[in-house]
């Protein structure tokens, strides 16, 4: 049997994953995360984007959109606690568009740095949600 550590997907809605896998990749602020079995502990801060799990004995990764949030990992569990988290399949593309066009158009009004700043990260939640989809549509 493959080595496995459990993985835990957590936001304030649900608990969207539970079970185990052979390694995981999740978007960390600085670049992507790769984590195996017995990685050692870490705490940090991810950012908007897609965790792909890979499943002992299934061909197709998992793909779980998240808005950021925390994940932290001990050599035999890894958890993550995302503001917000959605599969793959089940993103909406045309909300993802519709909330990207709205953050761009906020952007162009340049009206205060506290919209401004609001906007940004509309528009990279968006991007991410998008991304997400097209992962999944090249699989």
């Amino acid at each position: 049997m493959a080595h496995t550590i459990q993985v835990n997907i957590v936001s304030a809605e649900e608990a969207i994953f539970e079970g185990v896998a052979e390694m995981l990749v999740a978007p960390g602020e600085t670049g992507e995360l790769g984590i195996l079995p017995g990685h050692a502990p870490l705490l940090t801060r991810i950012k908007a984007g897609t965790v792909k799990i890979k499943q002992p004995g299934k061909t197709e990764d998992e793909l779980i959109y998240v808005s950021g949030g925390m994940m932290e990992v001990q050599p035999k569990a890894l958890t993550i606690l995302a503001d917000t988290s959605i599969r793959a399949h089940d993103l909406d593309e045309a909300k993802a568009l519709a909330a990207k066009r709205a953050a761009e158009e906020a952007l162009a009004d340049k009206s205060s740095e506290l919209d401004r700043a609001r906007a940004l990260a509309e528009l990279a939640q968006a991007a991410a949600q998008l991304q997400a989809i097209q992962k999944l549509r090249r699989k």
